[in-house]
């Protein structure tokens, strides 16, 4: 096993890649990369973000081509890929953060602002909140119960156009998407590496998918 953490400078991943690390054990490596070679070579895709959709969508495409490996190996290749937070965000077909700008498309689906129907409520969503499942289990979520609290920080959201592409949402005034996915790809909007046990398990659960 080799898992690829596409680092196109969102932030630091330290703390990702440890947890992909404690997750992969003495079975694989973790490896963080701007290089867009490393992708040919890696079992595991992951694509972390932090930030403004815009300004993540430009990093990624500001890589020698980034773009082009990422659909080969996802796309073409089917290889496991996870999207997390602006990273599941990135999966859609436009984000409409300081405008409109083009995601990859992946998940059909916009990234519109949180407009939660309680005017009491914070933006941005920030602390821990409870996941609810759909009904059909993915294999990923199997060792995940529902009522699992998650660890979240984001002002805007992936609204899928299909609801067969959402597996998991939060309650914050309204359902917002928390985990989408769709053949090889997954995504969260909660932060894997944060979220304690549960974050764990679902790292755990992607590293040993084979969709």
């Amino acid at each position: 096993m080799k898992v690829a953490l596409i680092d196109y400078g969102s932030g630091n991943l330290r703390s990702a890649a440890k947890a992909f690390e404690r997750a992969a054990g003495s079975k694989g490596t973790v490896i963080v990369t701007a290089d867009a070679r490393d992708l040919a070579n890696a079992t595991h895709i992951v694509l972390p973000g932090v930030g403004a959709f815009r300004d993540c969508r430009d990093g990624v495409v500001a890589i020698p081509g980034m773009m082009e490996a990422l659909t080969r190996a996802v796309i073409e290749d089917k290889k496991p890929f996870l999207g997390i937070c602006v990273g599941m965000q990135l999966m859609a077909s436009v984000g409409r953060e300081h405008g409109d700008t083009p995601g990859f498309g992946w998940i059909p689906g916009e990234v519109a602002r949180l407009t939660p129907s309680d005017p009491g409520l914070k933006i941005p969503h920030m602390g821990w909140n409870d996941l609810s499942f759909a009904r059909e289990s993915h294999p990923v979520l199997k060792s995940l119960s529902p009522g699992d609290y998650a660890y979240f920080v984001h002002s805007y959201a992936l609204r899928a156009e299909s609801t067969s592409h959402v597996l998991a949402t939060v309650d914050y005034a309204g359902a917002v998407s928390a985990i989408v996915g769709r053949d090889n790809l997954l995504g969260t909007q909660f932060h894997p590496e944060k979220s304690q046990r549960v974050g764990a398990a679902f790292i755990s659960g992607f590293l040993k998918w084979s969709p």
